[in-house]
């Protein structure tokens, strides 16, 4: 009888250890700042990662930052890798035939970035004959190749954002397009000070841009699901969201 009651107790053990596992939060192993990079001594930094931090201890979950290669990110989660994605993954109808997301954390504007001295703007016809450079597996090569493909010479795909900024420094590409604040971010750099400008925001398409950046969850995982959201509430309501934000941007980043 007291050799049954310790194994129950063993077997409560493990099954109270197997419900306080840390949930699985995957971000983009590739730099993105200010969202998510390695500092000097590896460790992830950002406002992403800051608020990975602040919305997992809003919903009362322990969670673990996981880095992975951004074009097998979903992949991983459907396979069940990670439990969830923060890499600042716009919610789209294409993706959402695949996964799904939490309400929105943050929303802000695509944008094309030139050489300053060239008049270009952020259209098909300003990009005529332009060789054009994108993320791979991003909205931003999906929205190029539904809107600019037929006008550029060229849409360059490259695994990072700054594989594509570094081009655009050297001449290599004429213009790229990203996220406004990952490309504050390169223009606030000396070589990207030096050559370049933000020609305009794209034109709005949300079936291709999507409706913000959310959580990337399984399908049908609907009690963390409620738990992001519910975190994401919270910092919103709090002020955790604005007093985080302030090191990183001049104006909020959560969008209309």
């Amino acid at each position: 009888m007291k050799k049954l009651a310790l194994t129950l107790t063993a077997v409560l053990m493990m099954g109270g250890a197997a419900m306080a596992a840390p949930v699985k939060v995957g971000i983009a192993a590739e730099p993105y700042p200010p969202f998510a990079s390695p500092d000097a001594s590896g460790k992830w930094v950002g406002w992403e990662v800051d608020m990975i931090g602040a919305v997992c201890k809003a919903a009362e979950m322990e969670c673990e930052i996981v880095p992975v290669a951004w074009d097998g990110i979903i992949p991983a989660l459907t396979a069940g890798q990670i439990d969830a994605i923060m890499a600042s993954m716009s919610i789209t109808e294409e993706r959402m035939k695949t996964i799904d997301f939490s309400n929105k954390y943050y929303n802000t504007p695509t944008v094309i970035v030139g050489p300053k001295a060239d008049a270009m703007t952020a259209d098909a016809e300003g990009l005529k004959g332009k060789i054009l450079g994108v993320q791979v597996s991003t909205i931003h090569e999906a929205y190029a190749q539904k809107h600019f493909k037929d006008a550029v010479a060229e849409i360059k795909v490259y695994q990072t954002q700054d594989e594509a900024n570094q081009d655009l420094v050297a001449g290599r590409i004429d213009a790229t397009q990203a996220d406004s604040i990952a490309l504050d971010d390169f223009l606030k750099s000396e070589a990207g000070a030096a050559c370049c400008e933000v020609k305009g925001a794209v034109a709005d398409d949300p079936d291709v841009l999507g409706l913000g950046v959310g959580v990337g969850l399984r399908k049908g995982d609907e009690e963390l699901k409620a738990k992001f959201n519910a975190g994401i509430a919270k910092v919103l309501e709090d002020g955790t969201y604005e007093e985080i934000s302030k090191p990183y941007f001049s104006s909020s980043i959560y969008g209309g």
